[in-house]
């Protein structure tokens, strides 16, 4: 399953800061459908993701509803994004495989 979107980046300070792009609610749903099938646990769902030029691997995780995507501090640094820049994220669900 690929997925792309156009969301604004957030900042979550939890038990480690971190940037996320928030999947949209309709988007989250239809991971969430699949989700049982392509978890390694805990909700947790690999991923591969696009943004800009930079494609990393990182798992997406259930937060109030939605997933988040994790964006590393290597891919802000090369992407000269921040909180609050509106970005396009493109998600490819690899599944616990």
């Amino acid at each position: 399953m690929i997925l792309e979107f156009v969301e604004e980046l957030i900042w979550w300070r939890g038990p480690a800061p971190f940037v996320f792009a928030p999947v949209p609610q309709a988007l989250s749903d239809e991971i969430r459908s699949i989700s049982k099938q392509v978890t390694y646990g805990w909700g947790v769902i690999p991923v591969k993701v696009l943004i800009g030029d930079t494609e990393f691997t990182t798992a997406l995780f259930p937060k109030n509803g939605i997933y988040l995507v994790p964006v590393k501090s290597a891919v802000q640094k090369a992407e000269k994004i921040k909180v609050g820049d509106a970005i396009n994220v493109r998600i490819e669900i690899v599944g616990n495989g």
